[in-house]
């Protein structure tokens, strides 16, 4: 009996396969904080809002020790001033070591993309942020002096952001592909304030009362002059943080 002649299978086939093979490994490995989203789901940007709120909801929650990252409270920023008139006796005030919490109770509730060119935009939403400071002071603020030192403290509710982000891949040893942040921008608006300085030393309770009083009756104002240096800050952290991630993350968890 003459025995048929098997034949290789195609290139293309066993390529096909292969590659089959590896998603599904992929797949099974994808972690417990990560959603795998399909790029030519219609509805990929509904998938990548969910992913980066479960991604989100983890890293609030304890952190992700597997990838490094445990504790992202509280958002540090070193230093912002503002200055309000001109003049030898203009009101001049430094804001060191800005403490600020409830960042990570975002939630992300619009999202936009273009997976081609790796951009995407991002909508977030934050209840309420609380910060403290040490500051100083010096000038004159509602016809009295003012100048001093002491404690600030800042609450915001009402936090929306939008945020930008395009990055370029790159393969990394284990052969997975990462992403480089090349560009971000973020601006951001809130609805409420209260703000307020305590702790200042050498200053009657008069001078304390009439700060604080106009310290919240122009709170918009005052965010509106230190709005500037402290986008400029954050969106240096809002980069770092994302380096982090991409750099620990492959984009085959993210998207197939």
């Amino acid at each position: 009996m003459r025995m048929r002649s098997m034949t290789p299978a195609p290139a293309t086939v066993v390529l096909a396969l292969a590659a089959s093979l590896w998603h599904l490994t992929v797949a099974q490995q994808t972690p417990y904080y990560m959603h795998r989203c399909e790029r030519d789901d219609p509805q990929v940007n509904d998938c990548l809002r969910f992913a980066a709120n479960k991604l989100t909801h983890h890293l609030r929650d304890g952190g992700i020790p597997e990838i490094g990252i445990v504790d992202v409270e509280p958002v540090v920023v070193d230093e912002i001033s503002i200055a309000l008139g001109s003049g030898p006796d203009g009101y001049r005030a430094t804001f060191k070591n800005i403490e600020a919490f409830g960042v990570s109770n975002l939630t992300f509730v619009n999202v936009r993309s273009d997976i081609d060119s790796l951009q995407f935009q991002m909508t977030i939403e934050i209840p309420k942020i609380k910060a403290r400071a040490q500051y100083k002071s010096s000038g004159v603020l509602l016809l009295l002096q003012a100048s001093g030192a002491g404690d600030y403290w800042g609450e915001y509710d009402g936090v929306k952001a939008k945020i930008y982000i395009k990055a370029s891949p790159y393969q990394g040893d284990d052969g997975l592909t990462y992403l480089t942040v090349d560009q971000t921008k973020m601006d951001f608006s809130v609805k409420d304030i209260k703000m307020g300085v305590e702790n200042v030393a050498n200053q009657n309770a008069i001078i304390h009362a009439a700060m604080n009083l106009f310290i919240n009756t122009n709170a918009q104002e005052l965010l509106k002059e230190m709005k500037p240096q402290l986008r400029s800050k954050l969106t240096e952290h809002l980069h770092d943080f994302m380096q982090r991630l991409f750099d620990r993350i492959p984009f085959e968890y993210w998207l197939e």
